[in-house]
Formats: structure tokens, C-alpha cells, sequence
């Protein structure tokens, strides 16, 4: 039994997020996580909410409530969502936690007895119409990088570049839309990234297999240009992880706070102590600390590719240039944008479905499913009315759907509500186990590497091959001259439902649960062989007939909801 530590990138606490952020990270994540349960493997899974920051601040401000008080109910708003996309987390915590605090504050302190942290005089953009310095995210303007005209004041979110505000092109207030800026001094702690960058180049050259989009990014960072800089960690904020050097005050620092990309990655680790202390676990040292037993973990991360240069270069310097022994990532599975017909998904903007909306018209499985067969990996991908539709019909409804009413209804019918006993398997049922069999070692495959939309193709023809088998069977057919013959097909593919249920629960939960119950069981389990499922369930075995496990999408309901969400938020 293997031990795999599991992270999603955090979302940001200033509002609900879109199917775009769900995609780039927190799905997948699921969906590894439960793969890997269901493999036996004993998993810690663990996402928050990232509150520090000027988003958190600009939110709050626009929601009219004080900070605090905005992350705690968007807080409680992303766990309801999370749940609603059954997003199976061991523990969801929260950035601003006692927990992260401490351990962020640690952090500095030994980077700082290390000599990776250096005091700076820094020129930044302050707003006499607000009364106050402007860090990252409180200035917009042109990327000089691409042009893109509402570019933040720490990356830009078309090319990803990183920024510093002053170098935004007719840089303005995102909280007044001022643009008399000044650059004035003011002090500020950096992270001396530079010098980590040989042993962070070595580092990520002794990580193999890991996505192209992944290594390429980190290597850019790395190279390009000057090389890595070092980065500031500090800023001049309310809302924040005050800065100490561990539990001491650090002089000239007083009333900043540490930027939100120092302390959020910090919180992977002070999630896991959230989580013990929340009593669903014991001991996260073992997770974290390769001294205390973590040296047996996969650490493994998921996120979009706006996240990488941190969490390839800025979060492993912090853990290395502590000097402490904390885990390392073994691999980071990275996504490229989905976009949202024609444009691009914005939470900023308002643009494109969000997480709370799609569910009020679908249920999860259908989104999970969509997204998950259309994660955008290799390249950026995009969702569209038109294709939702098609492939909720025709994969859900009329693959897998349809296989298990026609079965099920067809067997009431002929033998009542439960397998039937007689007749033997033969050819038929044999060739179509082989293929099975095949399938699912090359399913398997594709999870083990996290190659999820080639996962997804292959589940889609596990489910057609029960299709086709019952096709080509025919025992609606063969009932009318040989009964036992018809039984034994009707045997073998009310088997091979459970076998559904197993397979399918990484992407389609709630439907793998109602199959698992259609037919009396429990829980979906994963299959040892297709060969063993196919015996499974013996003769006399009751099930239920379901209800429709996948409703169609009309054209009427698409035409209505492409109307609804063509506009923002």
C-alpha cells in the first residue's frame, strides 16, 4: 500500500470560482484522489481557501463587509460547492488558520538564518486619491509583455508573465480608478531566490516524467532573460500573516504583511496540521517531515499553469532554503486554459459558468464527466453548449445509461428482479472479458500516469463494450427459442454493472453509488479482474430497476442556458 499526499492549488477567496478554476485543478485532484483510494493506497488530500492578499481585500470591499468577516462566508460557500462537486478532501482549510500563521512566520525565520532574506528599499506605486501604497493586485494596466490591457500588478493572467506593478503600462487603482500615481520608498523583505538557483535547476532535472508544460514554465523562469529573481515577500497591507521571524517581531517591519504567494503554499503543509487538529486525523508530521516518515509519501500537485512558477521555483525554495527536512513534490500535474465560447473563463470579469450555477441546471456528474473527458492538458481547450450536449447524450445517456436500463428493464421483464439462474458462458462472453480486460489495464494506465482525458476515452469504451456485447448478443432474440441461453447474457451483463460502478467512481460518484445500490450493493468496489466480475453476482441476486441515471439534454435546454450565461456574471 503506497501513501500519496495529494494538493490542489488554493482558490481564491474573492467569489465563487468558474468551471475553469475547477478544471485546472481541484477536479483532477479529486478524481487521482479517489482513484488512488480505490486502489487501496492510503491518501491525504488536502485544498483551502487562499484569503490573504489584495483579491481578499478588493472582495470585501465590494461586498461592503470587513475582510474577515467576507472570507469566513466565502469560506463556507466554497465548502458547499465543494461538497455539491463531491470534491472528497480529507481536509478543506483556510489560509488565514492560527496554524498557517505560525508555520509561515517559522518559515521566514529560518530563511532569514540562512541568509535567503534581504531587506530592500523598494520604489512602489502610491495612490494619493486612496491614501495608501497600491501593491500587486491593486494596480491594472497593459502587460508590457503582451498587451493585454487589464494585466494585474503581479501577473498578467493572458501570458502568465510575473510583474511587479511599476512595470504595468498606464498602471491605474483597482479600487478607485485613479490614475495620479506616484512611486515612492519603502522597505520590504526579499526572498533571495537567486541564490537557490542551482540547486532548484538540479532539482527539477533530477524530476522525471513530469508534463512538458510543467518543465518547460520552471525552465523559463529559471533562464530566461536575467535567470530567476529574487522576489519580494512582504507587503504593505491590513490583511494578511503579520511578519515575524518566527514568534519574534522583526524590526522595520511593522504593520506589513507577508505576500499572499509566500504564505499560501505554506498552507498545503498547515492544512495537514488543520486537519489534526480538526480530529479527522493524527500525527501530519509523517506527511510533511521527511525525518518523521514522509520519506515513503508521492507527493503529488495539481494546478493551472499560472501557478507553476511558484510552486516549481518560489515554494520549493522556501522548503530548501529552510534547512529542514519537509517534503518535496515528486510530481506536478499542470493545466492549460479552458475556455469559455469563443473567450476566456474570468472570475475578475464575470465571464462564463460558475460553479454554483452549473449546478442549479445539471447535476455534478454531468460536469465532472464533461470536464474531466475534456480536461484541457496538452493544450488549451474550450467548453461550448454544442458539445456539452453532445457528449452528456451521447456518452452518459446513450452509452452507459442505456446499457444499464436496457439490462436491467429487459430482465424484469423476462425473469423478474434478480440474476438469473441457467445456461453457461461461452464464446461471446469470453472474447468480450478479453477485451474488458484489455481495456481496463490500459484505464489503469492512464490513471496511474494522470493522463486523464485518454483515462476518459478509455472508461467511454468499457462502457461501449457492454453496449456491443448485448447488441450482438441479442437475448431479446434468443429468449424467444432458447430461455437459458437468454438468461446466461442476461447474467453476464447485469455483472457487469458493478463492475461500471468501480470503474467509473473517480469520475462519476453519485452515478457509481446508485449503481452500486441498483444492484444491492453497498459501495462501488473496484474490480479485481472482468473475468471475477462476470461471477460476481450469482443467480437468485436481487436488484432494482434505476430511474433515468442520465436525463438527455434537449435543444431547448441548451438554446436557453447558451442564452442565459452569454452575458457576465
Amino acid at each position: 500500500m503506497a501513501r500519496i499526499l495529494i494538493t490542489s492549488a488554493l482558490p481564491y477567496i474573492n467569489g465563487i470560482k468558474h468551471l475553469g478554476n475547477l478544471v485546472g485543478s481541484q477536479l483532477p485532484a479529486d478524481l487521482y484522489a479517489r482513484y488512488q483510494r480505490a486502489r487501496g493506497h492510503e491518501v491525504l488530500f488536502l485544498c483551502a481557501t487562499d484569503e490573504h492578499g489584495t483579491p481578499a481585500e478588493i472582495a470585501a470591499a465590494k461586498a461592503g463587509q470587513p475582510v474577515a468577516e467576507y472570507c469566513a462566508d466565502m469560506y463556507a460557500t466554497q465548502s458547499e460547492l465543494s461538497e455539491g462537486y463531491r470534491l472528497s478532501f480529507d481536509h478543506f482549510g483556510r489560509s488565514s488558520s492560527p496554524q498557517n500563521q505560525r508555520l509561515t512566520q517559522h518559515f521566514a525565520g529560518k530563511l532569514d538564518q540562512a541568509g535567503l532574506i534581504e531587506e530592500v528599499s523598494e520604489r512602489q506605486v502610491y495612490s494619493p486619491t486612496d491614501g495608501r501604497f497600491l501593491p500587486d493586485r491593486y494596480i491594472e494596466g497593459t502587460c508590457p509583455n503582451c498587451g493585454y490591457e487589464r494585466a494585474r500588478g503581479d501577473q498578467c493572467e493572458n501570458c502568465t508573465i510575473q510583474l511587479n506593478p511599476t512595470d504595468l503600462i498606464d498602471p491605474r487603482s483597482a479600487l478607485s480608478g485613479a490614475t495620479d500615481l506616484e512611486v515612492r520608498e519603502t522597505k520590504h523583505l526579499h526572498l533571495r531566490q537567486s541564490a537557490m538557483r542551482d540547486r532548484l535547476d538540479q532539482w527539477i532535472d533530477s524530476q522525471t516524467g513530469w508534463p512538458v508544460l510543467t518543465t518547460s514554465i520552471a525552465k523559463k523562469w529559471l533562464h530566461d532573460g536575467d535567470g530567476l529573481q529574487d522576489r519580494g515577500i512582504t507587503r504593505d497591507l491590513d490583511w494578511g500573516v503579520p511578519v515575524k521571524k518566527g514568534d519574534q517581531d522583526w524590526p522595520g517591519m511593522e504593520g506589513k504583511v507577508f505576500y499572499v504567494w509566500f504564505d499560501a503554499p505554506i498552507e498545503y503543509i498547515a492544512c495537514a496540521a488543520e486537519w489534526v487538529d480538526a480530529g479527522k486525523g493524527t500525527d501530519w508530521e509523517r506527511w510533511w517531515r521527511t525525518d518523521k516518515g514522509a520519506g515513503d509519501v508521492r507527493y503529488v500537485q495539481f494546478m493551472g499553469k499560472d501557478n507553476v512558477p511558484f510552486h516549481t521555483l518560489s515554494f520549493p525554495a522556501t522548503i530548501m532554503g529552510s534547512g529542514e527536512p519537509w517534503k518535496l513534490v515528486d510530481y506536478i500535474k499542470s493545466f492549460n486554459y479552458l475556455n469559455y465560447d469563443g473567450g476566456q473563463f474570468s472570475t475578475s470579469q464575470g465571464r462564463g459558468i460558475f460553479m454554483d450555477q452549473a449546478l442549479s441546471i445539471l447535476p455534478a456528474d454531468y460536469w465532472r464527466w464533461w470536464l474531466l473527458s475534456h480536461a484541457p492538458e496538452n493544450s488549451d481547450s474550450e467548453f461550448t453548449w454544442e458539445n456539452f450536449q453532445a457528449s452528456v447524450n451521447k456518452d452518459l445517456a446513450d452509452v452507459l445509461g442505456n446499457f444499464v436500463s436496457r439490462v436491467t428493464k429487459f430482465c424484469r421483464s423476462k425473469f423478474g428482479e434478480e440474476i438469473p439462474a441457467g445456461g453457461a458462458y461461452g464464446p461471446a462472453e469470453t472474447a468480450a472479458i478479453a477485451e474488458l480486460d484489455r481495456r481496463i489495464d490500459a484505464y489503469t494506465a492512464h490513471m496511474d500516469a494522470i493522463e486523464i482525458r485518454k483515462a476518459a476515452a478509455e472508461l467511454r469504451a468499457i462502457w461501449a463494450v457492454g453496449n456491443e456485447y448485448l447488441q450482438a448478443a441479442a437475448p431479446w432474440s434468443v429468449h424467444k427459442t432458447d430461455p437459458e441461453a437468454a438468461a446466461a447474457i442476461v447474467r453476464f451483463a447485469l455483472n457487469l454493472i458493478p463492475l461500471y460502478a468501480g470503474l467509473s467512481a473517480p469520475f462519476i460518484p453519485d452515478a457509481a453509488d446508485k449503481l452500486a445500490g441498483t444492484m444491492g450493493l453497498d459501495a462501488p468496489a473496484w474490480p479485481e479482474s472482468a473475468e471475477a466480475a462476470s461471477t460476481a453476482l450469482a443467480p437468485g441476486h436481487a436488484f432494482t430497476v434505476p430511474d433515468v441515471l442520465f436525463a438527455k439534454i434537449t435543444d431547448d435546454q441548451r438554446t436557453e442556458w447558451e442564452a442565459r450565461f452569454a452575458g457576465t456574471r
